[in-house]
């Protein structure tokens, strides 16, 4: 099933066009992992696909509805929930008060505190922590728990490592993979790492330049192939595999 389809998104800042006809689906419980270098038009896609930039034209249906023309706030309360690259929590609230305001403003759903918890075991004993004394592998789990909170049906994780300790990305990626083994929920995410790319995506897109390059299965794509797509050494029209 469908959860998300972008079809020819075009989107950028003032003058400055940063994603380029862009097209992929992404179907329930599916792991799209984006890869491209910096300036690759990644988080603007990101940011697009939440609401955050409005698109130039093209569409974006959830769930088989157009939600192209409506806010950040709608699509969160449709089922869109972003986990932005520097996390962006408030830092002066305990993390249950940062769980708590994002379940007030989502969906109802399956993700309450108790159920976020159960798949997030660290946040536990941290629930009446303030968010601003946590580490860097604490609060990016702090801001998954808060995008679980509003029950998506697709969950776009920015850059979700960046920053952290080699221990901690270990810790962050088993608890996304327990997320993934439940099914219920699409996930894009955007990874620097490449090996970590492909051992978590069941697909990945490389974009270059605004544009898709190369999309298709890891496994079947070959490290070789993703890395000269990564660094723009191929063909720029899009290859599927």
């Amino acid at each position: 099933m469908t959860m998300l389809a972008v079809n020819n998104l075009i989107a950028g800042h003032g003058l400055l066009t940063a994603v380029r006809d862009v097209s992929f689906d992404v179907e329930a419980g599916e792991v799209l992992g984006v890869i491209g270098a910096n300036g690759a038009g990644k988080t603007t896609l990101f940011r697009t696909l939440a609401g955050v930039h409005s698109a130039n034209s093209g569409s974006i249906a959830l769930d088989g509805v157009d939600v192209t023309a409506l806010s950040a706030s709608r699509r969160v309360a449709g089922g869109i929930a972003m986990v932005p690259e520097g996390r962006r929590l408030f830092v002066d609230m305990t993390v249950r008060e940062n769980l708590q305001v994002a379940g007030e403003n989502g969906r109802s759903g399956a993700w309450t505190l108790s159920t976020v918890l159960a798949a997030l075991p660290v946040l536990t004993s941290l629930l009446n922590v303030v968010t601003g004394g946590l580490s860097g592998g604490q609060r990016q789990a702090v801001a998954i728990g808060r995008a679980l909170m509003s029950n998506p049906k697709v969950l776009l994780l920015d850059e979700v490592s960046l920053g952290l300790s080699p221990v901690a990305i270990e810790g962050l990626y088993e608890q996304l993979a327990g997320l993934k083994g439940r099914g219920d929920t699409a996930m894009i995410v955007v990874e620097q790492d490449l090996d970590r790319a492909m051992a978590f995506s069941d697909r990945v897109i490389c974009m270059l330049e605004g544009r898709i390059a190369l999309e298709g299965r890891p496994r079947v794509l070959g490290k070789p192939a993703i890395t000269e797509a990564y660094f723009g050494l191929t063909h720029p029209e899009s290859t599927h595999a």
